[in-house]
């Protein structure tokens, strides 16, 4: 009897999680409205599919007002998008800009079965971004277009920049990675330093396991781990310095965006947990000093941090 009622009310308990997953997950972005509660003339908030580089990739593009100047924003992972972010902490660039969050090749909307992990190279992405942009260039008839990257967005970025300055106006870089096996290790000591101070002795085993990233093996591994990414959120040194929790800050607030399908949102995770960590994209972002590649540009810089 106690069984039949533990698995009833266990039952009941996915039911509701279903249900409320599927009231989440209408998969259209949110409109911008006027005073009176309609669609803002002038406005656009669509979820689209183009095909690029050969395949069909997703993206959303808003803006208040499609006469602004147009950007795109590459997120990070690299391959991991980051719309749900926007949508729930509204940062308004859509008042300025008529805004194109494109969800890269192989991650979340633009993970699909034709894609290969060959395929899956910064050459073939940084095609991808130019394509992109060009795209948006002829759709909203504008000579040049702005370009903003997050994180591994920003080595993406910054080689479409340089292969193409004719494009853009500017390119504004958010935690642009130069040197990643120097941030690693400067990342390392000083969560090192921190959980030896407040004798996390847990926290200290797990970060020793990596043997102080003293080889390039160690380096990659680290790189690609949940301890990194676990650790770092807890101190703050993660995506955002208010977010605490991986699991909190990033797993849920995906599963509760509502500009994606049940579908859409299982695909983000099957793409981030399957299929990019067999990619070559981390460990050439780690091999790649960026700032050396890339000295100069054609368009204005600038660089926000922290």
């Amino acid at each position: 009897m106690v069984m039949l009622i533990s698995l009833s009310l266990l039952l009941a308990c996915v039911a509701t999680l279903w249900i409320f997953l599927m009231i989440k997950s209408p998969g259209t972005p949110e409109q911008f409205l006027d005073k009176e509660g309609k669609v803002l003339e002038g406005s656009l908030s669509e979820k689209i599919f183009v095909n690029i580089g050969g395949v069909k990739q997703g993206m959303f593009v808003r803006s208040k007002n499609t006469d602004n100047p147009v950007l795109l924003f590459l997120h990070g992972g690299p391959g991991f998008p980051n719309y749900f972010l926007f949508e729930k902490f509204k940062t308004g660039l859509e008042d300025y800009f008529t805004v194109c969050y494109w969800e890269q090749r192989g991650g979340g909307l633009s993970h699909n079965p034709e894609i290969t992990k060959e395929s899956m190279t910064l050459e073939q992405l940084t095609s991808n971004a130019v394509e992109v942009s060009n795209y948006l260039r002829e759709r909203f008839k504008k000579e040049k277009i702005y370009i903003m990257a997050w994180s591994g967005g920003s080595t993406i970025a910054l080689p479409a920049v340089s292969k193409a300055p004719e494009l853009f106006h500017a390119y504004i870089a958010m935690g642009q990675l130069t040197r990643q096996p120097e941030s690693e290790r400067i990342a390392y000591d000083f969560m090192l330093k921190h959980f030896t101070e407040v004798n996390d002795q847990r926290s200290i085993k797990q970060l020793k396991k990596f043997k102080h990233l003293k080889t390039e093996s160690d380096l990659i591994s680290f790189y690609n781990s949940a301890t990194r990414d676990n650790l770092m959120h807890s101190l703050g040194i993660g995506t955002m310095r208010s977010m605490k929790s991986v699991f909190r800050d990033i797993f849920l607030p995906v599963w509760t965006c509502e500009a994606y399908t049940l579908r859409e949102k299982y695909t983000i995770w099957k793409s981030k947990i399957m299929f990019l960590p067999g990619t070559n994209l981390k460990t050439q972002t780690l091999t790649t000093d960026f700032a050396a590649a890339y000295p100069e540009f054609g368009v204005p810089v600038y660089f926000v941090s922290g």
